[in-house]
């Protein structure tokens, strides 16, 4: 059974359970910073567990695709070398959200291993929780397992619930008991079942875990029973199919050999069991998937691990023989194994590429030289260690065995290895990175911000009350009643005047902050106070906190209160808002299809919109836009926003981001020719933007630009001290602001002459000097030594003038001084015959740390500087004796 085939069969075994099947959430949690990647198929479903969110459904089944990578789960180090890491997997899930538990969690999970997937019945072990009678009993009880393939599996890490079959999803919240299913390979495979002192071994591969949401846990510890226990189950696509499939290892499954297949083809390789083409294999399906749901690489973050992913592929391809860029070219295959079932991935499969191709071309560039160094260390190591080889086994007898950490910082530095790619080639060779030497290195240098992402708990205030009607489309004021009041983060049944607090209403016509839009800022008045709403944020998912100070009187839980929206600044980010829908499509239409939002903040006063895209956008281009949208304004039709079912919205083009999560019924907006879903609030017709202009265009990141513009009045004023500039030039200059232009290039082209004609008259100076100066030389030992002071020289002329002097004296060490404005320049110079013994890095430093300074340099040129001219005579006197010494 392929494995395509047995993610549809799960699927649609779940669905006909009264499942909802749901399309894999992005390797991107846009909404839960906590996560450096989607790491399970629980992940997307966070909210609804904890009680923030809800779906129009109680049971869910997912395909979902994972990377562990980075941060807490990271499991890179090992791909390749063992038969079940990966660093890029599917899990395949089942969710209860209150509906059903454990009978039907494992009923379910029975059914469909052995009479859909047909699993032999006595292959199959179970663990459950060694406190969780209630899962024991339905496995022997109920469904017949006996006994004795059933195991439980108690508390090993010093405390209670301390173990590998209780589940927490941070240390207060949710968790309970779970209980896992292995499968036996076979006594020809060493290892224990579970719970023995040989479970490390691959004979028992756990293939699907039933975790069971029972309790919440407090601060204290205590365990209260949740009033809708719920479910999370996952079971690896990759590990069932190896089961299904024969075959013990998950590279040895359908998927993996063609993988396998393409990336030997690319590189030549001939062994199939290479280790290397199995990282290949791995990291294709990593590193496409992250870039089709909007990674770059770069140096933090997401993208510094989407980077060492690349780099660690490309270096196995170069063990392999690669010398030109050749991973990209695997993209196709993977569509073709994987393009069905994620779509994504085959829209975007052009853009994957090429940026792939992009970091492979970067990095070959380095690899080389970076790789001589590396193997230069490890044959100091050979060397110090009398090493001998045994069929590629490197065996130490005795010595250094450690790979210098310095080392491996120049390396990740100069060449950009990081450091686990380095040890990645050592521990080939049986030799170990001093991580502590290159953690010492890197702390000397600006610290790389890696994001860790630790799962943990977003912290909300605590309401339980109902949600907020929103009607910010239809109307700006509203009547509502106080729901709830909320001061320092603790509720409170009042605030009095002057007090910051959060208020929630049961109707509300305030924006809350969501989809890059700020929120809404107004008043609140009721009859007993006036509240200043100085921003709109969102407690839960439909419940509202409107921020603010009471300004005068005082509120009270349950009273009335008039909602008003500031009318201004609501009018002002709906005309930014709908302006970013129409730019969106306009640097599509101009820059390509390959233009893919990456972020935006929409306020009052300008858009911020942040896309992907590889190059400086040009003056024509950023013209081209202004015209399309600008000409979409001028058009001024009618806004339609409408809601419809998520599968309507697909199928009518509105475009859709990836990574966001959307719920069964979405908001669509036709502005213009544009059509995307947005829940934000937008002008009643393309006319109301009034104007449109770009005002800053650059990078934030590598791959990614940002486009900031004004609308309206905004654009207006902006537009008029533009021209409120240009016409104080052209005051300036005595000409008529159309000929601002012309006047400015005859100015530049009089400095540019005068330059020329400066800096011939200094060269000119400096021959002369150059000729009084070597007169004042004083002969040491053979060699003439020269300390002098040029006034008023810069450094160039400083440089000239000692060019001159080394050739007039022919053996000579030089050392010229210029000093202005409270600092000095040094420049130090050696003829070629001393450098061996006189190093003009040297002895400029020398001078420069008498006067306040340090330098450097080559042997023989060298330059510095200092800041105490008072010191400059005396230090130039010691010259002599500096040189003396050394000769």
């Amino acid at each position: 059974m392929k494995s395509a085939e047995i993610r549809e069969k799960f699927l649609k075994f779940f669905e006909s359970k009264g499942h909802q099947i749901v399309a894999s959430s992005s390797l991107v949690p846009h909404e839960d910073p906590t996560l450096l990647f989607t790491n399970a198929g629980m992940n997307q479903f966070k909210d609804v567990f904890l009680g923030f969110d809800k779906r129009p459904y109680t049971r869910a089944t997912t395909s979902q695709k994972c990377v562990r990578a980075g941060g807490k789960h990271n499991d890179l180090e090992n791909v390749g070398y063992t038969a079940r890491h990966h660093t890029f997997f599917e899990m395949l899930g089942n969710f209860s959200f209150g509906d059903y538990f454990k009978r039907d969690a494992i009923a379910y999970a029975w059914e469909l291993l052995t009479e859909v997937f047909k699993l032999p019945k006595d292959k199959l072990w179970v663990t459950v929780y060694a406190e969780d009678d209630e899962a024991y009993d339905i496995w022997t009880k109920t469904v017949g397992v006996p006994a004795e393939r059933v195991i439980r599996i108690g508390d090993n890490k010093g405390a209670r619930y301390a173990s590998d079959n209780f589940w927490m999803m941070g240390d207060t919240g949710p968790c309970g008991p779970c209980t896992e299913i292995f499968y036996d390979h076979g006594a020809d495979i060493w290892g224990g079942p579970p719970g023995s002192p040989e479970e490390d071994g691959d004979r028992y591969i756990e293939i699907w875990n039933n975790v069971f949401m029972q309790f919440n846990r407090d601060e204290a510890g205590v365990m209260h029973p949740l009033p809708k226990p719920s479910v999370d189950t996952g079971m690896g696509l990759e590990r069932i199919s190896a089961v299904l499939q024969g075959v013990h290892a998950n590279y040895e499954i359908d998927l993996f050999q063609r993988l396998i297949a393409a990336a030997a083809r690319e590189t030549s390789g001939v062994d199939m069991d290479s280790p290397s083409l199995k990282v290949l294999a791995d990291h294709i399906r990593a590193c496409s998937f992250l870039i089709a749901d909007g990674v770059i690489p770069g140096n933090e973050g997401r993208g510094y691990v989407l980077r060492r992913i690349i780099r660690r592929a490309i270096r196995h391809g170069y063990k392999l023989g690669a010398r030109a860029a050749f991973f990209h070219r695997l993209v196709p295959d993977l569509v073709a194994e994987m393009g069905e079932a994620y779509p994504e991935l085959k829209v975007g499969a052009h853009r994957v590429m090429d940026v792939l191709r992009q970091e492979e071309e970067r990095f070959f560039a380095t690899i080389e030289n970076g790789m001589a160094i590396v193997e230069a260390e490890l044959a100091a190591l050979v060397q110090s260690s009398r090493t001998t080889f045994d069929g590629g086994r490197t065996t130490f007898d005795g010595g250094r065995t450690i790979f210098d950490g310095n080392t491996a910082f120049k390396l990740h530095d100069t060449y950009g290895f990081p450091l686990d790619l380095t040890a990645d080639i050592c521990r080939e060779r049986g030799v170990s990175v001093d991580a502590q030497a290159f953690d010492a290195a890197m702390a000397r240098q600006k610290e790389q911000a890696r994001a860790a992402g630790k799962f943990r708990m977003a912290a909300n205030l605590e309401y339980e009350g109902p949600e907020t009607a929103f009607h910010g489309y239809e109307r700006l004021e509203e009547k509502g009643t106080i729901l709830a009041l909320y001061k320092d983060g603790a509720p409170v049944n009042e605030l009095a005047e002057g007090e910051l607090g959060v208020v929630v209403l049961d109707h509300t016509p305030f924006y809350a902050e969501s989809g890059g839009q700020v929120g809404d800022r107004g008043e609140l008045r009721g009859s007993a106070g006036i509240f200043a709403v100085e921003d709109t944020q969102k407690i839960q998912a439909a419940v509202f906190g409107h921020h603010g100070v009471v300004k005068t009187g005082a509120l009270a839980v349950g009273q009335s209160v008039a909602a008003r929206v500031d009318e201004a600044a609501r009018a002002s980010t709906a005309r930014n808002h709908s302006v970013t829908h129409l730019m969106h499509k306009a640097l599509r239409e101009v820059l390509g299809a390959h233009v893919q939002q990456k972020g935006s903040q929409v306020d009052p006063e300008r858009t911020r919109f942040d896309f992907a895209h590889g190059a400086p956008m040009t003056a024509e281009e950023i013209r081209e836009v202004e015209d399309i949208v600008n000409a979409e304004i001028l058009a001024n039709t009618a806004t339609d926003a409408r809601v419809m079912a998520l599968d309507d919205a697909q199928k009518s083009g509105a475009v859709m981001l990836f990574g966001e999560k959307y719920g069964d019924e979405v908001r669509v907006l036709s502005i213009g020719s544009s059509k995307e879903l947005c829940g934000g609030t937008h002008v009643g017709r393309t006319g109301d933007i009034g104007l449109f202009k770009i005002v800053a265009e650059g990078g934030v990141a590598a791959g990614v630009r940002r486009v900031e513009a004004v609308t309206g009045a905004n654009a207006l004023r902006y537009a008029q001290e533009q021209e409120r500039r240009v016409q104080g030039v052209s005051a300036l200059l005595k000409v008529q602001p159309d000929e601002v232009g012309e006047r400015v290039a005859g100015i530049l082209d009089n400095v540019r002459a005068l330059e020329k004609e400066l800096a011939r008259l200094k060269s000119k100076l400096a021959a002369s000097q150059g000729d009084d100066l070597a007169a004042q030389a004083v002969e040491v030992k053979g060699a003439k030594v020269l300390a002098a002071v040029l006034d008023g020289a810069d450094v160039p002329t400083l440089r000239e003038t000692m060019d001159k002097l080394k050739d007039k004296l022919k053996s000579a060490a030089i050392v010229l001084a210029s000093p202005a404005d409270g600092k000095v320049s040094l420049i130090a110079g050696v003829t070629p015959d001393l450098t061996g013994r006189v190093k003009a890095g040297e002895l400029v430093n020398f001078v420069a740390q008498q006067v306040g300074g340090k330098g450097g340099g080559r042997p023989d040129m060298a330059q510095a500087g200092g800041n105490d001219t008072a010191a400059l005579p005396g230090a130039l006197a010691g010259v002599v004796g500096w040189v003396d010494g050394r000769l």
